[in-house]
């Protein structure tokens, strides 16, 4: 029987989304096989960490692809990307805590692609006037990355309602946490 890769990919996600600390011999288990049929596949956890990457990223794009960046507003555009990028958030989360995933000289052109789409988006929206210009779109790709990981954790632990993920995140990225006084 042939070992179904996408299979024993999204069980590790899964698992490691919920316990990052999770061993080989844990991850096997979720995905229903052997350690040793799990280690002919991945030579150790940096080489399943690796193929996770690699899994988020194509999920990321493919995400980024379905919600149409260049149509319509930025704001309209952020809020679909944030809708699509749902799914993907529990291994956004995992991976965005592995920073051997984002040191030396290893680091995997597709993040750089997916920081180049996104910055572009709130590059788009603050030449368009809707976003704010004191905030550079570096630094608001980066705080989605963190509200993404953040929502996701939320969720995941119960503390947020699953239904609240794309609201809360678009609001407080776009909005802010600041009351604004009602004129």
């Amino acid at each position: 029987m042939a070992l179904d890769r996408d299979h024993v990919l999204r069980s590790a996600a899964a698992l490691l989304t919920r316990k990052s600390t999770a061993t080989m011999d844990e991850v096997a288990r979720a995905a229903g096989i052997s350690r040793a049929t799990l280690h002919r596949h991945f030579a150790g956890r940096d080489a399943l960490v690796r193929a996770l990457e690699a899994l988020g990223i194509a999920e990321c794009e493919a995400a980024l692809d379905a919600a149409r960046l260049d149509e319509g507003s930025a704001r309209d555009a952020v809020t679909r990307l944030v809708h699509e990028i749902e799914p993907a958030a529990g291994l956004l989360a995992f991976l965005y805590t592995e920073n051997q995933l984002f040191e030396g000289e290893e680091q995997n052109e597709g993040w750089a692609r997916l920081d180049e789409r996104i910055t572009a988006l709130f590059r788009r929206g603050q030449e368009s006037g809707e976003f704010r210009i004191d905030l550079t779109p570096v630094w608001l790709t980066e705080a989605l990355y963190g509200l993404f990981a953040s929502g996701a954790w939320a969720v995941l632990e119960g503390r947020v309602a699953g239904k609240d993920f794309q609201f809360n995140i678009v609001e407080l990225l776009l909005g802010g946490a600041l009351r604004r006084e009602e004129s």
